[in-house]
């Protein structure tokens, strides 16, 4: 299982996520501690009440023994008749089964230390049975009667404690053969569930509303404080593709005011080199226009022809450095705004001019979504590598792999291909692998800046079965 699927990316989950842990860990560990103390104070408290109740067992154990026989029945009957005592009693001819509830440490604390001093005050008995049993299950009398069966005045208001209904202690003792004394009670508050709880229902309540509300603090603290965060990191995101955003707020933390006004003063400076550097090329392409004009027009006035070919050949040469430098700086920094981009609609624009006579560019046939970027560079960046491949190749064939992260575009074609040792050249200005006039040998250079422009990047290579491809690849992080 890949767990970093799974695992948050942002700040605000990620500080939740840790919040959420370190609260159940807290309360977990506090649990645990107050538990321990806890069970070790009741079950103390809750031996002291079994040795309580035990040493009046044997005290009733006494009474009854010391009574005749024949009047025995008499006294439980006139008890009974004025509404019972704190313990069910009856004498029975046999033992009752007794259905036991489970065991936990709690019952067992019990039952020992009741065995035990019964044991030690009643040393004449072999046989004493200390369990608990169910209200609804606990036989009484006899094996085939049921607490429920018996007049509610014999017992009710004696083993009943609704709506709790906890377990009921039955002491059995054999004091002759067929003659069983059977007690029956309940132990006092606040141990008579003798439930092993490490929690009660109201504690974990209690505890989810505690980190609920801490949670909800915390994601309103965490939202306020990243949301200029966020906003930095959008601003450094589109940067990349448009250095002409407006100013950030300084608003958060002082840390993040800090980086705020950084990022502010950086984003002035870069937008001043662009201007700057566009004001210089503009500068000198029209600076050098004149002189070269005044060249030519002296050219001219030479009378060897052949040297007149050649100081033109020259001029031409250094015209077309000064335009192509111009260009690569103008189709590099498209002033656009951010747009979504049909791509899928580009690339037909661009076939519709080379599939006019016959079907020169094969378009994917897979949908392609909208893509955010710069509408102008990004149809120049596709028409410079499909019209190079319609020129080198005759015929290309372009692929698309859409995805949530990113768009991969592969265009192929069949041409001749690009020597091993040539694929990092092709990159730089006015370096040109055909033999033809056409073109400066900026395509590619511009191409592959208009994709770093857009957080892309592009690759090229030859292809197995011949031929060239071009792979560019365009995130989709600013969608």
């Amino acid at each position: 299982m890949n767990w970093k699927k799974w695992w948050p990316k942002s700040l605000m989950a990620r500080t939740l996520w840790f919040t959420l842990l370190a609260v159940f860990l807290a309360q977990m560990i506090a649990t645990l501690i107050w538990y321990g103390q806890s069970k070790r104070r009741d079950l103390a408290g809750l031996e002291s009440a079994a040795t309580s109740m035990a040493t009046m067992f044997a005290s009733t154990v006494t009474f009854f023994e010391s009574l005749p026989l024949q009047y025995r029945h008499i006294v439980l009957d006139q008890i009974r008749n004025m509404g019972g005592t704190r313990f069910f009693v009856s004498f029975n001819e046999e033992e009752i089964l007794i259905d036991p509830i489970p065991g936990s440490s709690m019952k067992n604390t019990a039952v020992k230390a009741i065995q035990e001093v019964l044991h030690d005050k009643l040393p004449r008995l072999d046989v004493i049975r200390v369990e608990f049993s169910r209200p609804e299950t606990l036989h009484v009398l006899k094996n085939d009667i049921l607490l429920s069966d018996l007049p509610r005045s014999w017992a009710h208001y004696t083993l009943s404690l609704e709506p709790l209904n906890p377990p009921i202690l039955v002491v059995q003792l054999e004091l002759a053969d067929n003659e069983w004394l059977y007690i029956a009670a309940l132990l006092p508050a606040p141990y008579s569930t003798l439930e092993d709880e490490i929690i009660t229902k109201q504690q974990v309540l209690f505890l989810l509303f505690i980190t609920a509300l801490l949670l909800f603090f915390t994601y309103t603290m965490i939202r306020r404080q990243t949301k200029p965060l966020r906003q930095l990191a959008d601003a450094a995101n589109a940067l990349s593709m448009d250095i002409y955003q407006p100013q950030l707020k300084e608003e958060g933390a002082s840390e993040l005011v800090t980086a705020t006004r950084a990022f502010n003063r950086m984003q002035q400076r870069l937008r001043r080199y662009i201007d700057d550097r566009e004001h210089l090329f503009s500068a000198i392409s029209h600076d050098l226009k004149t002189p070269i004009t005044r060249l030519r027009l002296r050219a001219e006035l030479l009378e060897d022809d052949t040297k007149i070919d050649k100081f033109n050949k020259d001029l031409d040469e250094l015209e077309m450095m000064v335009k192509g430098a111009l260009q690569t700086v103008r189709d590099t920094d498209l002033h656009e705004n951010l747009a979504q981009v049909d791509v899928a609609d580009v690339m037909r624009s661009i076939a519709e001019g080379h599939n006019r006579n016959s079907t020169k560019v094969h378009l994917p046939v897979a949908e392609i979504a909208p893509l955010m970027g710069k509408p102008l560079a990004l149809k120049r960046c596709l028409s410079n590598i499909i019209d190079n491949g319609v020129k080198y190749g005759h015929e290309v064939w372009v692929l698309a792999e859409d995805t949530a992260e990113s768009l991969v575009i592969r265009v192929q074609d069949r041409g001749p291909g690009i020597p091993e040792d040539k694929m990092d050249s092709v990159y730089e200005p006015y370096v040109r692998l055909a033999t033809d006039d056409e073109g400066h040998g900026l395509g590619m250079g511009i191409t592959r800046n208009i994709l770093h422009a857009h957080g892309g990047e592009m690759s090229i290579r030859n292809m197995e079965q011949g031929g060239l491809e071009v792979t560019m690849i365009l995130p989709r992080l600013m969608d």
